[in-house]
């Protein structure tokens, strides 16, 4: 996994420190900060939680074994492996 944010779009909401403080945090203006941008297995849900919650979607989550951020359950941050389902398929509504 590999977690990146886009310090151009965010907003300062700070939901991605609160959900994940392990991953983000936010600097002196708010702005967000990836502190671990390959957390390991037990920040991992936490980290794909936080970028489905972040209000100007300036952060992504990437799986190891693909090249584009990952879609499923937690909107466009959680790989279908990891919902349970084959890769390639998803289980949640669209």
């Amino acid at each position: 996994m590999r977690v990146t944010a886009d310090r151009t779009v965010c907003i300062g909401a700070g939901m991605c420190a609160l959900t994940a403080p392990g991953v983000f945090d936010q600097d002196e203006d708010g702005i967000v900060t990836v502190l671990e941008p390959h957390p390991d297995a037990e920040a991992r849900t936490a980290a794909r939680e936080a970028a489905a919650l972040c209000p100007s979607r300036a952060l992504q989550v990437t799986e190891a074994d693909q090249q584009q951020p990952c879609e499923g359950e937690f909107g466009s941050v959680r790989a279908a492996s990891d919902a349970g389902a084959q890769p390639g398929t998803s289980s949640a509504p669209r």
